[in-house]
């Protein structure tokens, strides 16, 4: 009886108090080293359910979809990102950094199994959330989908809501147009939702602001040629 528990559990990553990347990825893990993670209820702005989709039909299984997304994650991400993942793929535990435009943030891996993988965003990231990536059958052909629940993380990035919403939309359904492409199914049809599921804002989580990722970032850059000319040699 207890052989299905121990399987389970090789899928959700360890608990952690802070976030630690590895030295390999440390020249782009600033934004995330030493950060707590932050789910929806760390965050600041309104509480939003965001889900796309897309059909493949019958090329491929949602197993082998699912492998092939862990495997090659960031590849099928829109060229304004990077994902710098390992060659390892998806696995629970792995913290990640990633750079979105001028900003570096990442995400910890909480779960993740044959059919799904579920990120969680750390402190400083745009928004506060969780993103669950899956594949399943529907309607008798593999559905892929991405189901995010979030909250902007502080202040500015509520107030930028607008311009994130339909830059997040394009990103999605980029990513999943090169994933559909990439197991043969050139014309695909994105579906989206956004659903408003709590419009309070969380005004005790406003102090966010100081874990800004885009803010740090933008220092990081302006103070790269003083840490230059700090480093032994």
């Amino acid at each position: 009886m207890s052989e299905q528990p121990e399987r389970d559990a090789a899928n959700w990553a360890s608990k952690v108090e802070r976030l630690h990347v590895t030295e390999d990825l440390r020249r782009h893990g600033y934004n995330v080293e030493g950060r707590r993670v932050a789910g929806p209820q760390q965050g600041f702005g309104r509480l939003w359910q965001r889900t796309s989709m897309a059909r493949l039909g019958e090329a491929v299984t949602p197993e082998a979809l699912v492998a092939d997304w862990r495997a090659n994650f960031g590849s099928y991400w829109p060229s304004t990102a990077h994902f710098h993942g390992g060659i390892g793929g998806i696995q629970p535990g792995d913290v990640t950094p990633l750079t979105a435009g001028p900003m570096t943030t990442g995400i910890l891996v909480l779960y993740a199994d044959e059919t799904s993988f579920t990120f969680l965003t750390p402190e400083g990231h745009m928004f506060a959330g969780m993103i669950t990536f899956s594949a399943s059958i529907v309607d008798g052909g593999t559905c892929a989908r991405i189901d995010i629940l979030l909250r902007m993380a502080d202040p500015l990035v509520e107030a930028a809501w607008p311009v994130v919403h339909p830059a997040e939309d394009r990103f999605w359904a980029g990513t999943l147009r090169n994933l559909a492409a990439a197991h043969g199914v050139s014309r695909v049809r994105v579906e989206q939702t956004t659903t408003l599921v709590d419009g309070r804002r969380l005004w005790r989580n406003w102090g966010n602001v100081f874990h800004n990722a885009a803010i740090h970032s933008a220092w990081h850059a302006v103070s790269t040629p003083v840490r230059e000319r700090r480093r032994p040699r």
